[in-house]
């Protein structure tokens, strides 16, 4: 896997899920969420190793959140300051922000 390149999955059980990049064994990226009932995905945490930090990781694991967003129809309240930091930068994602 190439600098920069990262695989991301999605857990998800009924109430609560996460996106995960698997980046050498013991480290892993997360991004953390929930659901409110009938509601949007409430993204609670993102997380990056420190020896992780600085390459993009965790504007990768929000991006792929607004991806499925997008795909699937269902909007998003981000209560982590990164994400929240992430939804003023990006404008363009106001139509998903709940």
């Amino acid at each position: 896997m190439a600098e920069g390149e990262y695989e991301i999955r999605r857990e998800q059980s009924a109430t609560r899920g996460r996106y995960v990049i698997d980046l050498a064994p013991g480290f892993e990226a997360e991004m953390t969420y929930r659901w409110s009932e009938g509601g949007p995905m409430v993204i609670d945490h993102t997380g990056v190793p420190p020896e992780y930090e600085g390459r993009g990781i965790a504007a990768q694991l929000v991006k792929a959140a607004i991806a499925d967003a997008r795909a699937e129809g269902f909007k998003i309240t981000p209560i982590c300051p990164y994400v929240v930091v992430q939804f003023r930068r990006h404008p363009e994602w106001a139509d998903l922000h709940s």
